[in-house]
C-alpha cells in the first residue's frame, strides 16, 4: 500500500534519484529550478509517496513573490516513479499538497507544466497571464491557481524567490547581486 507523508531529511538522496530518473540532467537548466536553487522548500509542503520503504513520488512547494500579487507558492517538481505512472499517485500528491497549502493559509500556487494535466486541479494559464519568469520559459506552460478567490487577480510582474536560503548557501552570491536588476529588466513582460 502506498502512503503519502511528509518528506524527511533522510529522503533527500532517494528524492533526488527519483527526480534524476524522471527529468534527467536538463532539469537543472530550467528557470523554475533557478528560482528554487539555494532556497528551503515551504514548511510542511514537501511530501513523498512510499511503497513500503521505497520512495516512489515527490512534490514540493516553494515561497515566491507573484509580481504585484505578492506572496504565492511555486510547485515543483512533481514526480512519480515510472512503474506507477498512470495509477493516480501524482493526483493524490497534488490534492494533498494543495489542500495542505490552503489549510496553512497560502493564497495562490504557480507552476510551469502541462496545462491538460494540471487543469484538473484548477490551474490555468489565464491566472498567470500577466506574470513572467526571470529567465527563459514557455508562456503557455506558466499556470496559476487561486487558493483564495482572486488571489492572483490581475497579477503582473516577475515571479521571484522569497523563501529562506538554505543554511549553506544563498540564491545569488553577493558578487552577482548587482546583476538582479538587469535580469529582471530582460525578463520584463512584452
Amino acid at each position: 500500500m502506498i502512503r503519502i507523508e511528509d518528506e524527511a531529511p533522510a529522503d533527500v538522496g532517494a528524492r533526488e534519484a527519483l527526480l534524476d530518473r524522471a527529468f534527467g540532467p536538463a532539469r537543472f537548466r530550467k528557470t523554475s529550478e533557478r528560482i528554487r536553487e539555494g532556497r528551503l522548500a515551504a514548511d510542511g509542503l514537501s511530501l513523498v509517496a512510499r511503497d513500503g520503504a521505497r520512495l516512489v513520488g515527490t512534490v514540493r512547494l516553494w515561497h515566491v513573490a507573484a509580481g504585484d500579487a505578492g506572496a504565492a507558492l511555486l510547485l515543483g517538481p512533481l514526480a512519480v516513479d515510472e512503474t506507477l505512472r498512470g495509477e493516480g499517485l501524482g493526483g493524490r500528491l497534488m490534492r494533498r499538497v494543495l489542500n495542505r497549502a490552503a489549510s496553512l493559509g497560502h493564497r495562490a500556487v504557480l507552476l510551469v507544466g502541462d496545462a491538460p494535466y494540471y487543469a484538473r486541479f484548477g490551474f490555468a494559464a489565464e491566472a498567470a497571464a500577466g506574470l513572467a519568469m526571470p529567465g527563459p520559459f514557455e508562456r503557455h506552460r506558466l499556470l496559476g491557481l487561486d487558493l483564495s478567490p482572486g488571489a492572483l487577480g490581475r497579477a503582473a510582474g516577475l515571479v521571484l524567490p522569497t523563501g529562506a536560503p538554505t543554511p549553506a548557501e544563498t540564491l545569488v552570491p553577493a558578487a552577482d547581486a548587482a546583476a538582479l536588476p538587469a535580469l529582471a529588466k530582460r525578463a520584463a513582460l512584452p
